[in-house]
């Protein structure tokens, strides 16, 4: 499957943007390993796709390594202003429910696919971590974060815009091909 087709199939299931992704631009930084630790989120060590469940960061890096290719998805949104919480959730939801139904897609052509996607993995209603085995290995969504991967960083090296404007948001996750 070629990048038009793939990009074409990304538009179709809603996302804002698709470009291709120069796997040797992914860079995996200890130091946003490291705010996950800081726990701002709540997830750390509760979600099974999240640190430290999905391995060190030289697991992490290791993994990446075997992908050459990919793409970078987006979803862009509008909200009314920085405090409109209600809208951001919204976009965020709608870009999960995305990007979880490009992966099944996307799988039927790359099996071996690595998706990283935005925040921790809500495949499950309630993650059955850190105690039991997760229940859908195979759809198991980590985070570009839970990677060490800064996002801005992401988009700039893959030609991508990671802002634009003070009422519009964007959430932003990639799939590694193999």
């Amino acid at each position: 499957m070629g990048f038009e087709e793939i990009r074409k199939l990304a538009l179709d299931t809603g996302f804002s943007y698709v470009t291709n992704l120069d796997c040797s631009t992914l860079e995996l930084r200890q130091e946003v390993r490291d705010m996950c630790g800081a726990n701002t989120c709540g997830m750390y060590g509760k979600n099974l796709s999240c640190p430290p469940s999905c391995g060190t960061l030289e697991e992490c890096r290791k993994q990446v390594e075997k992908y050459s290719r990919g793409i970078v998805v987006q979803t862009v949104g509008d909200v009314e202003d920085s405090m409109d919480f209600e809208g951001m959730v919204e976009v965020e939801q709608r870009h999960k429910k995305q990007f979880a139904e490009l992966a099944e897609k996307l799988r039927r052509e790359y099996p071996k696919l690595l998706p990283l996607g935005s925040g921790c993995c809500t495949i499950c209603k309630k993650c059955a971590g850190p105690e039991g085995d997760c229940r859908f290995p195979e759809k198991k969504i980590s985070s570009l974060e839970a990677y060490g991967i800064v996002v801005s960083d992401l988009c700039s090296r893959n030609e991508m815009k990671y802002y634009y404007g003070p009422q519009k948001i964007a959430y932003t996750s990639c799939y590694l091909l193999k």
